[in-house]
C-alpha cells in the first residue's frame, strides 16, 4: 500500500486530455450543453454523424498522485482503489474533509492509501463469472478492520448489500448524476447502431435492457477496465459504441466524450449509482465524527431505499437489477425498480411513491422487491 500526494496525471504519453483536436469531429451532442457542461460543437458539417469518426479523450484531466513516502504521521488514512476514477472520488471526500475540519489542511494529515482489489486483479472475465460480492471492497475493508486505514471511500454501487462486521457506513456524499452516457465514434445513440453492432459493457444491467430494446445489437460482455482502458478500446474498434456512467465522467472531467446521454426511461441506473459511500470502524467515534459532517442525507436515504430493493432480490454482478429513488416536486419519494432476465427477453418493472423518510422508503424498496421476486419466479435469472 501506498501513500500519495497531489500533481498532474497524464494517462497516457501519447494521448492528451485537451478536448480541442476532437473538437471538430464532434457535432452531434452539443444538444447536452444544458446539463451543467458543454460539449464542443463541429466545424465541419460535410458528413453525416454516423460516417464520421472522431478520437476520444482517454485521459482524465483531473489533478491525481504520484506516489512517495510521507513520513508525518496522518490523521486520516483514506484507503481507495487505485483507478483514476477512484482517487477522484477520494480527493472529493478529502477536499471535502478539510473544507468541514480546516485543522485537517496541513500537509500531511490526509494521506491517501491504494489499495488493489480482487475485481482490479482479475480482468480477463466478466464480473458475473469470477462471482460472489465485495469484488471491488473486500480487500479495502479488510484493510480498515485491520487498522491499515482509518476510512473507506466507495463507489456505493460496488458495496455488498451487508457490511462487514466492525465496520459502519454512516455517510454519503451529494449524488452525481444518475444516467448513463453512451459514447461511439460512428452513431448518435443507441437507435443509430446498425444490425449487428457491437456495445461493450461489463454490466448484466446494461446489456438486458440495450438487448431488451434493440434485439438486433451485440453486446461485448467481458469490456472490463477502468473509463480510460474503456475508452482506448472503443477508440481502437474493439466495439462500436459503449455505455459509461455519466457521473464518472463528470468527476474524472471527460465529458467532452459524451455523444449522448440516455433518459431514466431509456436505461434505469444501477442501485446506487453516482453516489459515494465513506465508512468507518464502528468502534472508531473520531472518525464516525469526521464523516458523518459529510453526510448528505438526500443521498443516504435514497442509497437506502434502493439497497433495501437490492437485498431483498438478493442481487449481485449475476443479475441485472436497476433501482432508482428520487425526490419529486412534492417532496415524495418516487422509486423504480426493474429487473431483467440476462438476454434482455423479458423484463419486469415496478414503482413505488410514499413519503421521503429512512423507514418508509426501506419498506418501499423492501416490498418492490418482494414484488418482482414473485412475478419473476424461479430460474428467471437463468436465462
Amino acid at each position: 500500500m501506498e501513500t500519495v500526494s497531489t500533481c498532474t496525471l497524464n494517462q497516457h504519453p501519447f494521448l492528451t486530455s485537451n478536448p480541442r483536436p476532437f473538437a471538430s469531429n464532434f457535432a452531434y451532442a452539443s444538444s447536452v450543453s444544458a446539463l451543467g457542461f458543454t460539449l464542443p460543437s463541429s466545424h465541419k458539417t460535410s458528413a453525416p454523424p454516423n460516417q464520421r469518426r472522431k478520437t476520444l479523450v482517454t485521459s482524465s484531466s483531473i489533478a491525481v498522485e504520484h506516489h512517495h513516502t510521507q513520513t508525518k504521521t496522518a490523521v486520516i488514512r483514506i484507503g481507495t482503489r487505485g483507478s483514476p476514477l477512484a482517487l477522484a472520488q477520494a480527493h472529493e471526500t478529502r477536499d471535502k474533509l478539510i473544507a468541514s475540519h480546516p485543522e485537517l489542511a496541513e500537509e500531511g494529515a490526509i494521506q491517501i492509501v491504494i489499495i488493489k482489489t480482487t475485481g482490479d486483479k482479475i480482468l480477463s472475465q466478466p464480473l458475473a463469472d469470477i462471482g460472489g460480492k465485495g469484488l471491488f471492497t473486500k480487500e479495502i475493508d479488510e484493510a480498515l478492520i485491520n487498522a491499515d486505514i482509518d476510512i473507506a471511500v466507495h463507489s456505493m454501487k460496488d458495496v455488498p448489500t451487508y457490511l462487514p462486521d466492525k465496520t459502519i457506513l454512516p455517510c454519503n456524499l451529494p449524488r452525481e448524476d444518475v444516467r448513463d452516457a453512451f459514447i461511439s465514434l460512428t452513431a448518435t445513440s443507441l437507435a443509430d447502431l446498425p444490425a449487428g453492432a457491437v456495445v461493450g459493457t461489463a454490466s448484466l444491467r446494461r446489456k438486458s435492457q440495450i438487448l431488451h430494446r434493440y434485439p438486433s445489437l451485440k453486446v461485448l460482455e467481458n469490456f472490463r477496465g477502468n473509463v480510460q482502458t474503456r475508452l482506448r478500446k472503443l477508440n481502437d474498434g474493439v466495439v462500436q459504441a459503449t455505455l459509461l456512467a455519466l457521473a464518472g465522467l463528470k468527476r474524472l472531467n471527460m465529458t467532452e466524450n459524451v455523444t449522448s446521454i440516455l433518459s431514466i426511461d431509456d436505461m434505469l441506473p444501477a442501485v446506487a449509482q453516482g453516489a459515494i459511500g465513506i465508512a468507518c470502524r464502528s468502534d472508531d467515534e473520531k472518525m464516525a465524527g469526521f464523516i458523518a459532517s459529510l453526510n448528505h442525507d438526500e443521498t443516504r436515504l435514497a442509497v437506502a431505499c434502493e439497497r433495501a430493493f437490492l437485498e431483498t432480490l438478493d442481487g449481485s454482478c449475476r443479475t441485472p437489477i436497476a433501482g432508482y429513488a428520487s425526490r419529486d416536486e412534492d417532496g415524495n419519494c418516487v422509486f423504480r425498480g426493474l429487473v431483467a432476465s440476462p438476454d434482455g427477453t423479458r423484463v419486469l418493472e415496478t414503482s413505488r411513491k410514499g413519503s421521503y423518510t429512512f423507514e418508509e422508503m426501506v419498506a418501499m424498496g423492501k416490498d418492490a422487491g418482494k414484488e418482482l421476486l414473485s412475478k419473476a419466479g424461479p430460474g428467471f435469472f437463468d436465462s
